[in-house]
């Protein structure tokens, strides 16, 4: 049918083959498809992609490619840097709400120690991860490419780093979150929200040291979780203040 040239821009290239990266790649086109599948045959999910520019136009994912289109492909970091464009999405007004695939349990846990709202259990399968990012405007943190290119998720990360800690930073610096770190406000268990409690209330689940040595305590509305000022506090103030200097 023709022949179409596309350019993605800057971290876009990460899902690229390393010899088609940071140049014009000449694509044969020999079927009719939207501009959305067509930059996912590359390996590029959509949820990484914040403007598309069809002969200098932007243009949405449902655009059908036409024979010498040429068709740059740009991420919400080189948006920032653009005026008056037409986003594809638009920008979540509040602080993000994550959904976290299986695979990334460590990635939850220490955000949700940071005081951010992640979705997270073992068992979650794509389709549920999926469901809950479309129903709740949940951003989704993966590393599985497949699971963003599923058309009823809006937001979503491919989390590029392997490691958990790193995986944090990276999250921080791509969300802009470091300012929003607030440490001991979320059940690192279950993401539920921590309230104080009186000591005699719970005291009778306590072991008899924590019982003598501790008198301020936090309980977790949903799964009752109870949280105190020991080492396990110390340990995550520590990583709160490690993961913040990344910020500075």
């Amino acid at each position: 049918m023709g022949q179409v040239r596309y350019r993605f821009h800057k971290e876009l290239n990460d899902f690229i083959m390393p010899a088609l990266r940071n140049i014009e790649i000449t694509h044969d086109l020999n079927r009719k498809t939207s501009v959305k599948d067509d930059i996912e045959s590359f390996g590029v999910p959509h949820t990484e992609v914040a403007l598309i520019l069809v002969n200098d136009l932007p243009k949405d994912f449902t655009y059908i490619v036409q024979n010498g289109d040429a068709i740059g492909v740009y991420p919400s970091s080189k948006c920032a840097d653009m005026k008056q464009i037409q986003r594809l999405r638009p920008e979540p007004s509040y602080t993000p709400k994550f959904v976290i695939d299986a695979n990334l349990g460590r990635l939850a846990r220490y955000l949700r120690l940071l005081g951010f709202d992640c979705y997270y259990r073992n068992d979650y399968s794509d389709d549920m991860v999926a469901k809950i990012s479309s129903e709740d405007e949940r951003t989704v943190l993966t590393r599985d490419r497949s699971l963003l290119q599923r058309k009823i998720i809006i937001y979503g990360y491919f989390v590029r780093a392997s490691t958990p800690k790193i995986q944090v930073k990276e999250v921080l610096k791509r969300f802009d979150l470091f300012h929003l770190i607030a440490p001991l406000v979320r059940c690192t268990r279950c993401n539920g929200k921590l309230r104080k409690t009186e000591k005699q209330k719970i005291e009778h689940r306590l072991e008899p040291l924590t019982k003598r040595y501790y008198n301020d305590f936090l309980i977790c509305a949903a799964c009752s979780q109870i949280y105190w000022q020991g080492s396990h506090y110390e340990h995550a103030m520590h990583l709160a203040n490690e993961f913040k200097e990344g910020g500075e």
